[in-house]
């Protein structure tokens, strides 16, 4: 069951907890002129925690040289408080080669089944996306029949990528086949197209252009053993390196341990395939570091808050205790007058 409003879909899963599928998928929903959908794998992919991703509906048949850069806001709601609804957020260039796009390690199924938590409310779990189309490349003619491409991207020592494909192409995956799924309506989309640019071999966006530029610039032997000859995977490469760096430009306060384990894993992933990032590993350590300084201040913060309030407590109880004795002391010092000596 789902519900479009504007460019926000939300998909409300029943019984989740009974869910037999490996995978499950969502109603597909019009953003922006293309037809998406969403897969979540309620076990996991791979990994002991719910799995989701966002899809182009019926990606199989995109033609070579389609391609929509989007931003993405996946939310898994919490139904008792928004406040503790977990939220992340990626971006990626969707094409033949990568047509979904998600998280791994999206929730802790742990937390997600806490009878108390609110994240399960009679049985049903509350997804959002917000899908925000940010380029558009190449135009799209799908029959009204087809199927989703069934290769699943590569996972690292049993770790994905924080922002990563579920299925892609067989060159790039190496390890997993899923089985495919039927998509059963026209996807037709008319838009102005941007042609992509070439930076240092790499093909890209214009409005990465001078992010990439600046890369090389900076770091000009990082693709100097860089494998891949293949455009589309060296694409592929390329914007998960730039949303690996996006999402360590977070604050600490906006990245959990498990968003750093899976950059720590996409890190991995891209230094597998011939890319130079020692200075980007230096840099992981040191948000890894400021995480853990910004946890034990957390910690601090709260010890000294509870001190505090122990303190004003008993500060409160020895004002009060003071204006007593104050008034006793009055009492003592006033003189009895005539009528009370005599």
């Amino acid at each position: 069951m789902g519900k479009e409003v504007d460019n926000k879909f939300t998909w409300v899963i029943k019984n989740f907890s009974s869910q037999q599928s490996t995978k499950i998928y969502s109603d597909e929903f019009f953003v922006d002129g293309c037809k998406w959908r969403l897969l979540a794998f309620p076990k996991g992919n791979g990994v002991e925690k719910l799995s989701l991703y966002l899809a182009v509906a019926g990606g199989e048949f995109l033609p070579d040289g389609w391609r929509r850069h989007a931003d993405i806001h996946l939310s898994v709601v919490n139904q008792l408080s928004e406040e503790l609804s977990l939220t992340r957020e990626t971006e990626h260039l969707f094409d033949a080669s990568t047509c979904d796009w998600g998280f791994a390690s999206m929730f802790s199924l742990k937390k997600l089944h806490d009878k108390d938590g609110g994240f399960l409310v009679n049985g049903e779990l509350k997804i959002i996306v917000e899908v925000s189309v940010l380029e558009v490349i190449g135009k799209l003619d799908v029959p009204e029949e087809c199927e989703e491409t069934t290769k699943s991207l590569s996972k690292v020592d049993d770790n994905d990528v924080p922002e990563e494909s579920e299925e892609t192409t067989e060159a790039l995956s190496k390890v997993v086949e899923n089985d495919g799924a039927e998509s059963n309506d026209s996807l037709k989309e008319a838009s102005s197209v941007k042609e992509s640019m070439d930076v240092n071999g790499f093909r890209v966006l214009p409005s990465q252009v001078e992010t990439v530029s600046c890369i090389f610039e900076r770091h000009p032997d990082i693709a100097s053993e860089f494998s891949p000859k293949n455009q589309h995977l060296r694409s592929a490469y390329m914007n998960v390196l730039l949303s690996l760096i996006k999402t360590m430009c977070q604050s600490t306060q906006e990245l959990s341990k498990d968003d750093l384990s899976d950059a720590d894993a996409a890190l991995a992933y891209l230094t597998d395939a011939g890319l130079n990032l020692n200075w980007l590993e230096e840099k992981l350590e040191e948000v890894s570091e400021k995480k853990e300084n910004e946890e034990a201040g957390e910690t601090r913060v709260h010890e000294i808050e509870e001190e505090l309030k122990e303190l004003k407590l008993k500060c409160s109880n020895l004002e009060a205790q003071l204006g007593k004795e104050k008034a006793n002391v009055s009492v003592a010092r006033a003189p009895f007058s005539f009528d009370d000596v005599v």
